[in-house]
């Protein structure tokens, strides 16, 4: 089990592109999201499936777009 579950079963619900804001990931994933999801874009790369937040939307169908400035994610179904 993976503190990011709630994402991926959030994620499955849904059909199409999805946005959040990091607050509201605060609020689905226990203890929120770590610091390093703030500051680098890296921590949401859709590549390394060994990371459980990337599992987590992947196993869902879903890429991660992060916008660190404005403290937003886009999902898209995966291609």
């Amino acid at each position: 089990m993976s503190k990011y579950d709630a994402l991926r079963d959030m994620l499955r619900r849904h059909n199409g592109e999805v946005r959040y804001t990091f607050a509201e990931l605060d609020d689905i994933v226990p203890g929120g999201l770590p610091p390093s999801a703030y500051r680098y874009e890296a921590w949401w790369s859709n590549g390394d499936r060994t990371h459980a937040q990337c599992r987590a939307w992947g196993d869902a169908g879903y890429d991660a777009h992060p916008d660190i400035a404005g403290r937003q994610i886009r999902f898209t179904p995966e291609r």
